[in-house]
C-alpha cells in the first residue's frame, strides 16, 4: 500500500523552500518579480530536490501523480498565481519522468 505522508510532507517541505526564496506577495506584484534567471534557478533547485526524493522513494505512477498534485495543493493555498503553480508543477511532473531507475 502507498503511504501518502512522505509525499505530502515533502510537497510541504518543497513549498516552504520556495517561499522563502520567492514569497507569494512578490508573486502577486508583476512589478517586484525577480528575473526570469533568478526564476528558473527557484524552479531547477526545485526539480533537484524532487529527484533526490524521487531516487529515496522509487515513487510508482501514483506516487508520482500524488507528488504534483500535492506541490499544486500546496503552492495554490499559499497564494501564489496560476501561471507560477502551473510552471512549477508541470516542471516537476516532466523531471519526474526523466529521473532514472535506480
Amino acid at each position: 500500500m502507498f503511504n501518502k505522508a512522505p509525499v505530502s510532507d515533502f510537497s510541504k517541505s518543497l513549498a516552504g523552500d520556495i517561499v522563502k526564496r520567492y514569497p507569494p506577495a512578490i508573486d502577486a506584484a508583476p512589478d517586484k518579480r525577480p528575473s526570469v534567471n533568478r526564476l528558473t534557478r527557484i524552479v531547477e533547485d526545485a526539480c533537484a530536490r524532487v529527484a533526490i526524493f524521487q531516487g529515496e522513494h522509487r515513487l510508482g505512477w501514483y506516487g508520482k501523480a500524488k507528488l504534483g498534485n500535492s506541490i499544486r495543493w500546496e503552492l495554490t493555498e499559499l497564494g501564489y498565481t496560476k501561471e507560477f503553480v502551473s510552471l512549477v508543477t508541470e516542471a516537476v511532473i516532466v523531471n519526474l519522468g526523466k529521473v532514472p531507475k535506480p
